[in-house]
């Protein structure tokens, strides 16, 4: 019986080890890898502690980190596929039919950035194609760059990319921008920035790293090649609660419901922390300090 079962290998799933690790609560992290989505960036910036590194050796800093500890069993290549309360805590099992028993949970499961899921994307992910517009957007510095989506996501993206880039285009699927009008107000006020409404991208092309999206007009059908340096895909992200969807409370995007003070979930015994929660922020920084709040109330309820 363990005290505690992260289940996650993020900034959150890492943190809450090496916190767990230090509390001496026997504990055991379970996720397919470690990372996290940050694993995909070009450069990350904005860590707090490192000035600069990309998503790989991000992964690799918190690997490093986390088998440093001496008191956590690490499980990796394990995908969690039920978690299911018992008597004195929780039965957790993987697709590989292991099966562990913890008194306490923390669900580390992050997000996914949605995809268009066209030719091109999975290529150039990370050398052109970005997903997060912070992590990324230095990497723009004097070229010419996309943001795909009008909704607050996309609006979101070109501000952070407006610093950095010699022009942002805009592009909206529909002939209306859905995000606030706020910041509809102040790319407006940008002469570097072009929108261009009813427009798709169909397919990013390249060489080493990207080059060029192809787009179409939806309501003429047109089409053509835009050369590009980088394209931000903007159009939100998704928790990855589906494995929990029937065992806590989850709010109308599919985000865990937690009190954000202690981070606990509206079942005993389960806490969560990261980008799968309904907090307002996501960042790897937030992330972690979630985590640590979470694993710090785990102790005090154990104790």
């Amino acid at each position: 019986m363990y005290d505690l079962i992260i289940v996650g290998g993020g900034p959150a799933g890492v943190a809450a080890g090496v916190y767990a690790a230090r509390k001496r609560l026997k504990t055991a992290l379970i996720s397919q890898d470690i990372g996290g989505q940050s694993i995909n960036s070009g450069s990350i910036e904005n860590f707090i502690g490192v000035e600069t590194m990309s998503g790989f050796d991000f992964a690799q800093r918190l690997e490093k980190q986390l088998r440093a500890q001496s008191d956590i069993e690490i499980i990796l290549g394990h995908t969690v596929s039920e978690i299911t309360p018992q008597e004195g805590g929780y039965s957790i099992r993987t697709h590989t039919g292991k099966v562990f028993e913890t008194k306490t949970v923390l669900l580390a499961l992050g997000s996914s950035y949605k995809r268009l899921d066209i030719p091109g994307e999975k290529q150039f992910e990370g050398k052109g194609v970005f997903y997060c517009s912070i992590c990324d957007a230095p990497l723009m510095k004097g070229k010419d760059a996309l943001v795909i989506g009008g909704g607050n996501s996309g609006l979101e993206a070109v501000l952070d990319v407006i610093p950095y880039a010699q022009h942002v285009t805009l592009l909206n699927r529909s002939e209306v921008l859905r995000g606030d009008q706020v910041y509809q107000e102040k790319i407006a006020s940008y002469p570097h920035v072009s929108i261009r409404m009813n427009t798709v991208v169909t397919e990013f092309s390249g060489s080493t790293f990207l080059e060029r999206a192809h787009v179409r007009n939806t309501v003429t059908g047109q089409e053509e090649d835009v050369a590009v340096s980088g394209a931000f895909v903007a159009i939100g992200y998704q928790p990855n609660t589906t494995l929990v969807k029937d065992l806590v409370t989850l709010n109308e995007r599919g985000q865990i419901v937690v009190d954000h003070k202690t981070m606990k979930t509206s079942r005993e015994g389960i806490w969560s922390a990261g980008d799968c929660t309904d907090g307002l922020y996501h960042q790897n920084n937030t992330a972690a300090g979630d985590a640590v709040k979470a694993v710090l109330n785990i102790h005090e309820s154990l104790r």
